[in-house]
């Protein structure tokens, strides 16, 4: 079979390392997919997506005039034709479809102070977020002003820096 740029064909996984994984793909050639090719999704552990002794689709990515080979999967996957699917909201309120594990949607290390149900007086709610989101940002930028303020620096408390006429 005649490798070239772009073409998908199908190998087996021979290893997997940190940084990605080897694809056999016949007649003595071996690629490499890096993790970053793996999925379409963010991917920490390679051994959860691949194993050893799989075969995979792999899009040929490019021949290094050396012999490597590059490959992704993720891109075989993308070649596929794929149907389109309406928008449906997760049951968590935060994207496509229901959460595949039981952890809390990520808060950047805080809690939300609202959930996302609706209520029956809703104009009053908002205005009562806005106001206390107004609130939080004022002490926010009052404490800033107040850590800066000391910080800046001056050469003998004069502005202007030129000579005084008198």
């Amino acid at each position: 079979m005649q490798l070239e740029n772009g073409k998908i064909v199908e190998g087996k996984v021979t290893g997997i390392t940190k940084f990605g994984a080897f694809v056999d793909l016949g007649e003595g050639k071996t690629g490499m997919v890096h993790i970053s090719e793996v999925a379409p999704t963010f991917v920490k552990e390679i051994t959860d997506f691949l194993t050893q002794g799989q075969t995979v689709k792999v899009k040929i990515l490019n021949i290094a005039p050396d012999g490597k080979i590059s490959l992704s999967v993720k891109q075989a996957l993308d070649s596929a034709p794929q149907e389109k699917r309406p928008f449906k909201p997760r049951s968590d309120g935060q994207g496509r479809g229901p959460r595949k594990d039981s952890r809390p949607p990520r808060t950047g290390g805080r809690e939300r102070e609202w959930n996302h149900t609706p209520r029956e007086s809703g104009s009053k709610d908002f205005e009562d977020m806005l106001s206390k989101f107004m609130a939080r940002s004022d002490e926010k930028i009052s404490d800033l002003k107040r850590n800066t303020d000391g910080k800046r620096g001056s050469f003998g408390g004069r502005r202007g820096g030129g000579k005084q006429q008198g």
